[in-house]
């Protein structure tokens, strides 16, 4: 690591936790990040600023006006622009030594299982939940670690998915078919720091994966923007899940 690299990260190296040797682990790893939105776009870039060498950056979508409230990635310069370019343009000045992948169409869960087998986390920056569980699918089966965030209206919620440990449960174990979670915020609105909140701690629980430190791994973080009430609850594997339970297991052997 060179001088001028010490000292773009020398707030973080000073972390007995992270140190040179924490650094270069940033530098060398590959971090997938989902949908390039209110929540990807502080995903990327805090995992860029932090030192992150490697980012993929997926999302089929192009800038539109009312993205600009909450997308802090994206200007009014990029209206009609891929996301994924117009990110990569905002990354690029934050850290040119960032290296960026984009992909600008949607992905199968064959692609997703591919792109996730040579990667070292998924964040999923998505807002529905057919992407969410598809998503889920293909880091299981990968085997790679999966940051999850959501918000919507003043609400957020994070946890963090581990699958390279097999008694830790799934996305589809939390919320089974998602019957319930139809909402958008494009039909019930978010308020616009929201996402900054939550895309802040999913590239936090990514980092410390990336470390090897502690995450929300079987817990699930709740937060209540009116009240800035924060809890925690805990989640159990279903035995029975078809994502990640023996069945499942068993069927892809």
């Amino acid at each position: 690591m060179n001088d001028e690299l010490l000292l773009r990260y020398s707030r973080q190296i000073l972390l007995p936790n992270v140190g040179a040797e924490g650094q270069e682990r940033l530098a060398a790893a590959h971090a997938v990040v989902m949908g390039l939105g209110g929540l990807g776009s502080p995903i990327a870039a805090y995992l860029a600023a932090a030192g992150v060498g490697q980012l993929t950056l997926v999302d089929f979508d192009r800038v539109d006006l009312s993205n600009l409230q909450r997308q802090v990635l994206h200007g009014q310069q990029d209206i009609g622009r891929l996301k994924v370019d117009s990110a990569a343009d905002s990354l690029r000045r934050l850290n040119p030594a960032c290296r960026l992948n984009t992909l600008a169409r949607r992905l199968d869960q064959a692609e997703l299982e591919t792109l996730g087998a040579e990667a070292d986390v998924i964040l999923d920056g998505t807002d529905n939940f057919a992407s969410r569980a598809l998503i889920n699918r293909a880091a299981v089966a990968a085997g790679v670690p999966l940051a999850s965030g959501a918000v919507i209206r003043f609400e957020g919620q994070l946890t963090t998915f581990d699958f390279r440990d097999p008694s830790m449960p799934c996305y589809h174990c939390l919320y089974g078919e998602g019957e319930e979670l139809g909402e958008t915020c494009g039909e019930s609105g978010v308020l616009a720091s929201l996402p900054g909140v939550i895309g802040s701690l999913q590239a936090t629980e990514a980092l410390k994966l990336l470390l090897g430190l502690p995450t929300l791994a079987g817990r699930l973080l709740l937060v209540d923007g009116l009240t800035m009430n924060f809890r925690t609850l805990s989640l159990s594997r279903d035995p029975a899940c078809p994502v990640c339970g023996p069945a499942a297991t068993a069927a892809g052997a």
